[in-house]
């Protein structure tokens, strides 16, 4: 399994570009690239997916256990083709001090080379102090090469990289020049703009595309790859292949529909393959252009970017109305983030507010900085359709969002709120709806700022089934 880990010194290191760029020149040249991001993100995952034309997989040992994520990476790389991990944030940045669930961790997880790429910006001999002392933080790490990046000149190239090679004995892999502004992936508060709302896809990949193959020594990368250490894949072939059929009981499938456009593209894939596994037929449902909610037994809503598509979503009134009276019905409902974004009564941002679906009686803002960032513990502690009462789930936020008309000082079972609202979760990690508390529920509706992964909680994809065969029968 040729495979190699590009992580960089630090976040914002340009990754990114250099994965999707060396994921896409290879891809050009014919290869097989299987592409992977480290960690809970969704949009830098999906830019390589716009570059290999395949299924990006997200390896994060918080979320999931080692284990499964070491299972996961044997499942889906390519024995003929090279395999790209992005990493996440700096090489040896985790969620403490020991640098647990870091990209440096996962890198001896899957014994995997690593290649960092550094921003040298306005240095030169300094970039070898980086790389040096990376290697003697955790000599079990194989930091293998190094890319320049945002190179000012040929001067500028030439010490930094006299500097990385002498000092530190570790080869510089390329050096790339600073970008034109026409060339960059366009950032935004909660990162890059997502491929489905980017006009210029195809575009930029190509365009980085060109720049690995212009500014990268592709040869001695891939031989890099090709040198890394022989994985057992008995693990792999013993994890057997994903179930399929009429779910796990031989009934016949429940309907699940779940919003798929450019203001809804949050999911990762396992979620939506566990719910087939356990018995679901998915019917993805566009919520700018589609009428009306098509019929079925549960509705998931992934999280995205409601709030850039906020006219949009409120002008389709039609479906925002279909959605209400499907829930008010009893329609199970399962949402994230902006999934739950969209299921409040309105959402105020950048000065004005729009009309959401109206399933939860709060009202939403949106913050100039972050309200909760980062891995999170939630518990359950009431009954709801989904989830049994004690279980822990670990996930990841990332909010720029708040209720504001939201009141969870009272959190008993059955006690009395507007409409029949309840919190369901508490927050024992992470910032959730505010209070300690998260896991809203109305109805068969549930709305969280948790994002989940289903190899991380089973349960998840169990419960979401059972709710939706339970609302068939009834």
């Amino acid at each position: 399994m040729p495979r190699l880990l590009i992580a960089g010194a630090a976040g914002d290191s340009g990754k990114t570009v250099v994965t999707v760029g060396l994921a896409g020149a290879l891809t050009r040249q014919g290869r097989t690239v299987a592409a992977f991001k480290k960690g809970p993100d969704y949009i830098d995952a999906s830019w390589l997916f716009a570059a290999t034309g395949r299924v990006t997989r997200n390896l994060d040992t918080y979320l999931v256990d080692p284990e499964r994520v070491r299972r996961t990476f044997m499942e889906h790389a390519v024995i003929d083709g090279v395999n790209l991990v992005e990493g996440n944030r700096g090489l040896h940045d985790g969620m403490d001090v020991d640098g647990s669930h870091s990209s440096a961790a996962l890198s001896k997880l899957i014994d995997c080379p690593v290649v960092v790429v550094q921003d040298v910006t306005k240095m030169t001999r300094s970039a070898a102090a980086f790389v040096l002392g990376s290697r003697m933080l955790d000599p079990d790490v194989n930091v293998a090469g190094v890319i320049l990046n945002r190179v000012a000149g040929a001067r500028h190239e030439r010490i930094a990289r006299q500097s990385i090679e002498s000092i530190c004995g570790v080869p510089v892999l390329g050096a790339i020049p600073k970008l034109p502004p026409e060339q960059q992936i366009e950032l935004r508060h909660l990162g890059l703009v997502t491929p489905r709302e980017e006009s210029r896809t195809r575009q930029l990949v190509g365009q980085l595309a060109q720049r690995a193959e212009d500014h990268l020594d592709l040869d001695r990368l891939l031989d890099l790859a090709r040198n890394a250490p022989q994985l057992e894949t008995g693990d792999a072939d013993a994890a057997g292949g994903r179930r399929t059929g009429k779910g796990l009981s031989g009934k016949e499938r429940v309907r699940i529909c779940y919003l798929s456009d450019s203001a809804f593209s949050f999911y990762y894939p396992e979620n939506l393959e566990a719910l087939e596994a356990a018995g679901a037929e998915l019917l993805p449902v566009s919520a700018l252009e589609a009428d009306e909610l098509p019929p079925c037994h549960a509705l998931y809503v992934g999280g995205g970017f409601p709030e850039t598509h906020a006219t949009a979503l409120a002008e389709n009134a039609t479906f925002r109305e279909s959605l209400a009276r499907a829930a008010e019905a009893g329609l199970p409902v399962y949402a994230e983030c902006g999934g739950l974004i969209y299921l409040a009564e309105s959402l105020s941002w950048k000065g004005e507010t729009f009309p959401m679906a109206g399933v939860f009686p709060l009202r939403i803002e949106m913050c100039e900085k972050p309200h909760g960032h980062g891995y999170a513990l939630f518990a359950v502690d009431t009954a709801n359709p989904f989830f049994e009462k004690g279980l822990e789930i670990r996930g990841h936020e990332f909010h720029y969002s708040r209720p504001v008309t939201l009141d969870l000082s009272s959190r008993l079972e059955g006690s009395s709120r507007p409409e029949g609202l309840k919190s369901v979760m508490e927050v024992k990690r992470g910032t959730g709806c505010g209070e300690g508390r998260d896991g809203l529920l109305r109805k068969n509706v549930f709305g969280t700022y948790l994002h989940i992964h289903a190899h991380g909680c089973p349960a998840w994809a169990e419960g979401v089934v059972s709710a939706a065969e339970k609302y068939r029968k009834e």
